[in-house]
């Protein structure tokens, strides 16, 4: 099968470091923040002829940002924030042609969390349109592609994040998860990719107005502890004080755990082999190592389906009716694409529904915690079969199709979201054309520590593929 793969990594001052890596380099003087921004920059321009991840360049701020880094862990370490994020100074058009937003006053509160831990900006990474797809496409452009393999999908909304850390350019970045969108990118990219527990992070005030907060703030990353330091210098900015410390997760746990094994989609569609063969594998890994693993039956009732793209359809809906109020004073709803448009639409024929599907949203919190009674972690896909060519779930595909293919790939990610509880994307496998595979892990409530000393677990004993050979 043809592989088309592109990557930026080389002889360099970022050579092949992972964040950690690259600050302690930094901290120790081996390499100045400097040199290692103009090795970002060279990488991102170089890499982003090819899979189009980056949506706004920042270059010369990234420069003077260098000359003078910002005080944190992460200090003098390049990356980007994802572009429905404000930052000072940058417009956020949220991938969308119906948003020409100025810059922005002011960072937003996670944004400011972000930047605390001493990054040096260098641009803002794509999305799809308002985030509500699971692949990083366009009805008027370019999409953006995956650096395993170009001619397939990145996953998204996080795509233009995870194609750059994937392809090198920089060795981390913002990611956001609102049904997946950490995670499924992750997993598309052959990265880590964590969805903490509702309220964890910062968060932006427009979340927590919502009927239901489905979204997290994050990363993706190379490395399972860039992501356990991450989260722990990010609790050091601000810790909700309603949830356990998460601290810094260093390696594997001691503890033996229970964990539960779902491989069936919430709406009976049958998952690939390559995916089922990944999850498989990492459950006898698991059990090898002493962990008690069992089949769970599907832990949601089967309403979720239907309910979870109820308000998929929702947010749409209030993206297209006041998107100049909530957006941007430029939104022009004539221009969105046709996914915002058909969810939109969606919901005007069924919003009678609305008290019914958000009250069993919000109950999806109640049955989640009653499983985690009986199980630590429970194993299951991340999506429900390998990553799509480009144009297979394009906004430019007719609505109700497209709506069909959506609702069969993305199947395991959104009782996370719903729930409030705290999932991992793990890279498990490649595929015959050059594409990673990823496993997913869930947790209970505030329990992202069991999640990542699994993670050390599975990566001490499968390391995970690199995209450089």
């Amino acid at each position: 099968m043809e592989r088309r793969t592109v990557h930026s990594f080389g002889d360099d001052a970022l050579r092949d470091s992972d964040a950690v890596d690259l600050a302690q380099r930094l901290r120790a003087g081996e390499v100045s923040a400097q040199e290692v921004a103009e090795a970002a920059i060279a990488r991102a321009e170089r890499v982003n002829l090819h899979i189009n991840a980056v949506e706004l360049a920042c270059y010369e701020r990234g420069r003077a940002e260098a000359a003078a880094p910002r005080d944190g862990y992460f200090s003098g370490v390049p990356t980007f924030v994802k572009d429905n994020t404000d930052v000072a100074g940058l417009p956020t058009n949220h991938g969308s042609n119906a948003v020409n937003a100025a810059p922005a006053q002011e960072d937003d509160p996670f944004a400011r969390q972000y930047l605390a831990q001493g990054f040096t900006l260098i641009g803002k990474s794509t999305l799809p349109e308002f985030g509500l797809n699971a692949t990083t496409e366009f009805a008027h452009r370019e999409p953006s592609r995956n650096p395993w393999n170009l001619g397939y999908s990145t996953g998204a909304s996080s795509g233009g994040s995870a194609a750059l850390v994937a392809a090198g350019a920089v060795p981390i970045a913002h990611a956001n998860d609102g049904g997946g969108s950490i995670r499924i990118p992750a997993a598309c990219c052959g990265l880590v990719g964590l969805k903490a527990c509702r309220g964890r992070h910062c968060e932006k005030p427009a979340a927590r107005q919502l009927p239901v907060n489905l979204i997290n703030e994050g990363v993706v990353t190379r490395s399972v502890r860039d992501t356990a330091r991450f989260h722990a210098e990010a609790e050091k900015y601000y810790r909700n004080p309603k949830l356990p410390e998460m601290g810094l997760v260093e390696g594997p746990g001691s503890r033996r755990l229970r964990i539960g094994l779902w491989l069936q989609h919430v709406a009976g569609e049958s998952i690939d082999a390559p995916t089922a063969a990944a999850v498989e594998d990492a459950a006898r890994l698991l059990a090898q190592n002493g962990h008690m693993v069992e089949p769970i039956p599907v832990p949601v009732q089967r309403t979720f389906v239907e309910d979870f793209g109820l308000y998929w359809s929702l947010l749409a809906y209030l993206f297209e009716k006041s998107g100049h109020r909530t957006l941007d004073a430029s939104f022009d709803a004539s221009l969105v694409d046709g996914l915002t448009r058909g969810l939109s639409n969606q919901f005007k024929r069924k919003f009678y529904k609305a008290p019914v599907f958000i009250w069993r949203l919000r109950r999806v919190y109640r049955e989640y915690a009653v499983l985690f009674q009986d199980f630590d972690a429970v194993l299951s896909p991340v999506l429900s079969h390998t990553t799509p060519q480009l144009g297979h779930i394009s906004p430019t595909v007719e609505f109700e199709e497209l709506f069909s293919r959506l609702m069969r790939y993305v199947g395991f990610t959104p009782w996370a979201n719903a729930s409030g509880g705290p999932a991992i994307a793990l890279p498990a496998a490649l595929t015959d054309n050059n594409l990673p595979v990823a496993v997913q892990l869930f947790a209970g409530h505030g329990m992202e520590r069991t999640l990542l000393e699994l993670a050390f677990e599975i990566e001490a004993d499968r390391p995970f593929s690199r995209i450089q050979g």
